[in-house]
């Protein structure tokens, strides 16, 4: 089973940019579905953005759309989660998380992901 290990994260003023990254451990990275949660205080896990294992599909939550994006490199065993204009309330905790690519791609609920990392905080101030 693949491991992951998120950093990147830090503090930020509004309409910074930050760079968050995933590695994954193990090699058959690019047979999981990847997929990026976040989680603020006193609120539940969210759904971020997702990438298929062959990264020719992406998907992403309203709240981020045109903002951020998901690129991977299979070669590295990463996952990234470029994030552009940041605004106060994208302040979380971010967490990588994975599927195996076999039982579907797209899945924006975080049941469907068995593989989690620890997280790393993301904090942009106003």
């Amino acid at each position: 089973q693949v491991q992951l290990v998120e950093s990147g994260g830090g503090l930020v003023q509004a309409g910074a940019s930050l760079r968050l990254s995933c590695a994954a451990s193990g090699r058959t990275f690019s047979s999981y579905n990847m997929a990026w949660f976040r989680q603020a205080p006193g609120k539940e896990r969210e759904f971020v953005a997702t990438i298929s294992g062959s990264g020719a599909g992406t998907n992403y939550a309203d709240s981020v759309k045109g903002r951020f994006t998901i690129p991977r490199d299979n070669a590295k065993s990463s996952v990234y989660l470029q994030m552009n204009s940041l605004k106060p309330e994208d302040t979380a905790v971010y967490y990588c998380a994975a599927k195996a690519r076999i039982t579907g791609w797209g899945d924006t609920s975080r049941t469907a992901y068995g593989v989690w990392g620890q997280g790393t905080q993301v904090t942009v101030s106003s």
